[in-house]
């Protein structure tokens, strides 16, 4: 079926609807349109496994950036053949702006914006032109931007859905125990939430995973991700890679 224009329609559509109910019913209204996007951080086991459970096949977007820590890509890996996962696709920033706009490899210390424009925003956008549901697995608990997700929305044309939008770091424990899922290789260096290597320190909280991304700045987005109304939260300027 096609994507709903009107937002309050697609409220009451899968209004009462979360977590593995949510992501069985949106696949089934848009069969092969539907993708994951997935960090394979700290809190991905969850989301994950309840995709293995209703559509093991599911595009499973991962975007590689080049700067990933090697215990990342390493878990990526496990739990995509632990789970079963069949559609698992890497996606990679294109090698021309890289060249253009990051020749050296240290933007990050420079401008992390547009560092995350290039290798992350830009490649991510290419990635999902062909899908009309995009599943993530953001939480309001994270707070800032995040505290009020709502389960679905509309966005530039495109279903986003937040089937985690109200779990709780005790709701992720809980449901990683009981389903034995194993847990990021870095988390036990007291890393709780995961990026990439040179913007991600060990610390946070349960409350506050995302104390360790960015630390020292006002940065708290890589640019992937929008608000509540659809706006892109910390856009930066394309300029630099698209002239």
């Amino acid at each position: 079926m096609p994507v709903e224009t009107n937002p309050n329609a697609v409220v009451e559509r899968y209004a009462g609807i979360e977590g593995r109910d949510l992501i069985a019913q949106v696949a089934r209204d848009h069969p092969g349109r539907v993708a994951l996007l997935s960090s394979f951080g700290a809190e991905s086991s969850v989301l994950l496994h309840m995709v293995s459970e209703v559509a093991p096949d599911m595009p499973v977007l991962f975007l590689d950036t080049g700067k990933l820590f090697e215990e990342t890509v390493a878990y990526r890996d496990r739990l995509s053949r632990d789970l079963g996962l069949t559609g698992l696709r890497v996606i990679s920033p294109d090698t021309g702006d890289l060249s253009r706009t990051d020749p050296a490899g240290d933007l990050h210390t420079r401008d992390t914006d547009l560092c995350c424009h290039i290798r992350k925003t830009v490649p991510l956008a290419r990635a999902t032109e062909q899908f009309d549901v995009l599943i993530s697995g953001r939480k309001r608990f994270h707070g800032a931007s995040r505290s009020d997700l709502e389960f679905v929305s509309l966005q530039d044309g495109k279903l986003k859905v937040e089937p985690l939008a109200a779990y709780s770091a005790f709701d992720l424990k809980n449901y990683m125990q009981a389903h034995h899922l194993p847990s990021h290789p870095l988390r036990l260096q007291g890393y709780l939430s995961i990026g990439c290597i040179p913007c991600t320190s060990p610390g946070g909280t349960e409350d506050d995973p995302r104390a360790g991304r960015w630390q020292g700045s006002e940065k708290t987005e890589c640019g992937i991700h929008f608000s509540a109304n659809g706006t892109i939260i910390r856009t930066v300027a394309r300029a630099a890679v698209d002239a």
